[in-house]
């Protein structure tokens, strides 16, 4: 399915979006964002689905959001933006607890709110001309959408404040290198590695792909013990499933695994 600013295809288990707004170098709008946490939901209610691509139309990922697009109106009244927020931060919610991998392919600039959206999924993969950008000093603002939690676990408090207030564009290289972003590839083999990457997560065991998505976000907050606890408990419901007894039957008979992804 198809609108003007977000394009949806499925096949063979995988479920790609394109931010599609490429003469705006996919500046996010509030439209952009319902669609998107639409196709988000449909993807978790959907067990033909098991892992998502988010990707960006042209030659960006996303530029952040769309100052045209905000309630900002020269010479009016100043705007709320914590209620224009409402809308894009169940978007990270649901990105961070979807029961299956989500898969970023930043195939340019990744700016303000884009480059949150692209760091809350679990693997992001960049193309060498790639770079990230937290762009919300630039005008007066403060990083969101998950940022100021995620930098700081991602790359130190030092690098996240430095990122954040200088605003200053980060390639895609050095992202990888400071631990931002899984893996930076030439920008002619981006596609060919995310299509790989989710190939394999969609023929993968996709339940135990959705307890490790569990134990990493419980883990934030979890004391050693605590965590300690969680694992044993996730530990018991991984290996209730029907995708251990294949992968050690598959290892067993030296044969390649046949992943259903299903709970039981």
């Amino acid at each position: 399915m198809a609108n003007e600013h977000l394009l949806v295809s499925a096949a063979d288990g995988i479920m790609r979006l394109t931010l599609n707004r490429p003469d705006k170098l996919n500046a996010l709008t509030r439209a952009m964002m319902r669609d998107l946490e639409a196709a988000l939901e449909r993807a978790a209610g959907n067990p033909d689905c098991r892992v998502v691509v988010l990707t960006g139309a042209g030659r960006a990922f996303s530029a952040g959001q769309d100052l045209a697009d905000s309630v900002y109106v020269e010479g009016g009244p100043q705007p709320d933006l914590g209620l224009v927020l409402d809308q894009y931060n169940p978007i990270v919610r649901r990105v961070r607890a979807l029961p299956k991998p989500v898969v970023a392919a930043v195939n340019g600039i990744a700016a303000g709110a884009g480059a949150s959206l692209a760091l809350a999924c679990d693997l992001v993969y960049a193309a060498r001309s790639a770079s990230f950008m937290q762009a919300f000093a630039r005008i007066g603002l403060i990083p969101d959408c998950g940022s100021t939690w995620m930098l700081p676990r991602l790359v130190g408090d030092a690098r996240a404040r430095g990122l954040a207030m200088l605003a200053e564009p980060l390639p895609a290289e050095k992202a990888e290198a400071w631990g931002l972003i899984w893996k930076a590839v030439d920008d002619d083999k981006l596609a060919a590695e995310v299509d790989a990457a989710a190939s394999r997560f969609a023929s993968g065991p996709t339940y135990g792909f959705a307890l490790q998505k569990q134990a990493f976000a419980d883990s934030a907050h979890n004391t050693l013990d605590a965590q300690l606890d969680l694992e044993r408990a996730l530990q018991s419901k991984a290996s209730a499933s029907p995708d251990y007894a294949e992968g050690v039957g598959a290892f067993l008979a030296k044969r390649k695994p046949n992943f259903t992804g299903r709970e039981s």
